[in-house]
């Protein structure tokens, strides 16, 4: 067998693994908010809280954070997503495919 198709064999297991995982995750969560509704509530509105103030929440459905999505202006300060103004120059380019 290559490698490729171990390694591929792999992923689905761990694919697998992942969902049934998580439906059981997701019925546990059911029963649990369906037996102790306000204490779920409680707690669903603290992470909701939570989110917001470490910037996770969702903005749009494609999984959005940035409430930007203006192009860079000088009176505006903001930049479109992906690109913070950081300068891709200097001695180390690794990060705009220049040698390290």
């Amino acid at each position: 067998m290559k490698d490729t198709d171990r390694r591929i064999k792999g992923a689905k297991r761990m694919a697998v693994r992942q969902r049934n995982y998580r439906r059981a995750r997701d019925r546990a969560m059911t029963r649990l908010s369906n037996h102790y509704p306000e204490t779920y509530k409680e707690l669903l509105e603290q992470e909701k809280i939570s989110d917001e103030q470490l910037g996770k929440k969702w903005l749009d459905i494609d999984g959005s954070t940035d409430a930007t999505d203006s192009v860079h202006t000088d009176s505006t300060g903001a930049y479109p997503r992906g690109d913070r103004g950081e300068a891709n120059s200097g001695e180390d380019e690794s990060n705009n495919g220049g040698e390290a």
